[in-house]
């Protein structure tokens, strides 16, 4: 099984990559793609760490799209589309059991770019 999750993994991680040059890439394993900003946060409960972006994670029963974003951003959720939100678990994550299909991986990169767009408009990257 979790053979065919590093497929969904190898799909999902490009969304976030592309975006790699403008953030910081804080994981990058087998299991793991995690972006946050290059920059501290500008919130003190962050303690001067940086705001986590998004993450792909393998996990043992699906693997998880993390776009931290839309849970800071509102606004964000007008952008997700019906068939997107079906995979939706909590307020920012995704999980895929199997290898999303084409439009979907475009709702996806859709929605994460608005989500770039929205924080460099809010100077957070």
């Amino acid at each position: 099984m979790a053979a065919d999750f590093s497929t969904v993994f190898a799909v999902l991680k490009p969304v976030l990559e592309k975006h790699a040059n403008r953030l910081a890439v804080k994981a990058d394993t087998s299991i793991e793609y995690t972006l946050v900003a290059k920059c501290a946060s500008p919130f003190p409960q962050h303690k001067g760490q940086p705001l986590y972006f998004g993450c792909v994670r393998l996990g043992k029963a699906y693997v998880s799209f993390h776009l931290v974003p839309i849970y800071m951003c509102p606004a964000l959720m007008k952008s997700v589309t019906p068939a997107l939100k079906t995979r939706m678990q909590g307020k920012a994550c995704f999980n895929f059991k199997t290898e999303p299909a084409p439009e979907l991986i475009a709702d996806l990169t859709r929605l994460t770019e608005a989500a770039f767009q929205q924080w460099r408009e809010m100077k957070w990257v």
